[in-house]
């Protein structure tokens, strides 16, 4: 996984390049590629805390060609910092995290409640670095069936939301978390990846592991933000 920067709205802007090749399928809530099927690349990039593009498909589908991505792939889009990004690993499962926590969010949440998701960055009583938004990518060794692959995102988010309370956020993660994981087409398919499963339990342990070390790292920034103050 390659980290690459840009410079785009007055800010030099990291992502995270994944070139993974042919012959993997992915699973995945990302704007592009999102879904199950094939993909030979995975995108998440940094935008600026004012990002204020209607066509966020559109636009990743730029960054892709800016970087010579071709076929079918899967993009994202974090305000979160893109070069603090958390890679940890299990046994054969490897992860990748960046995590902002700007606005730390239940799940459910009373109809008609305002969402603070909404609530513009500048004039918080925090600057930088408040943005927010989860993004993680899951490479796991061994082809999965389709109930496999919805396992692993149940599983990957469990485990997501166990690592943000353990670290003190009180949320089961932000409005516009996203997540790919990726496993190869070829080779026997696992039927199972719940977290007491053989891969179900690695892609928890792994998702826990880099989720956690962001979330802290994140509170450390928001602490030196305040001390700044």
């Amino acid at each position: 996984m390659d980290l690459v920067w840009r410079e785009e709205d007055g800010a030099r802007l990291a992502a995270t390049l994944w070139r993974a090749g042919p012959g993997r399928r992915t699973i995945s809530s990302a704007m592009l590629g999102g879904g199950i099927g094939g993909t030979s690349w995975v995108l998440n990039a940094q935008v600026a805390g004012t990002y204020s593009r209607t066509d966020p498909v559109a636009h990743l589908g730029e960054l892709a060609a800016s970087h010579g991505l071709e076929g079918p792939g899967v993009g994202m889009l974090t305000a979160a910092s893109v070069d603090r990004t958390m890679r940890r690993d299990d046994q054969g499962v490897h992860v990748s995290a960046t995590v902002g926590l700007r606005v730390p969010t239940w799940a459910a949440s009373p109809e008609g409640a305002p969402d603070p998701e909404l609530a513009p960055i500048h004039g918080n009583a925090l600057p930088a670095p408040r943005p927010g938004t989860i993004n993680i990518v899951v490479a796991v060794p061994v082809a999965l069936s389709d109930a496999a692959l919805v396992n692993a995102v149940v599983t990957a988010t469990e485990a997501k939301t166990q690592a943000l309370l353990e670290a003190g956020f009180p949320c089961t993660g932000t409005a516009s978390d996203a997540i790919c994981v990726s496993a190869p087409v070829n080779g026997e398919e696992e039927p199972f990846a719940g977290p007491r499963s053989t891969w179900g339990s690695r892609i928890a342990r792994a998702v826990h592991a880099a989720v956690r070390a962001g979330a802290l790292d994140y509170a450390e920034q928001l602490r030196a933000s305040e001390r700044r103050l």
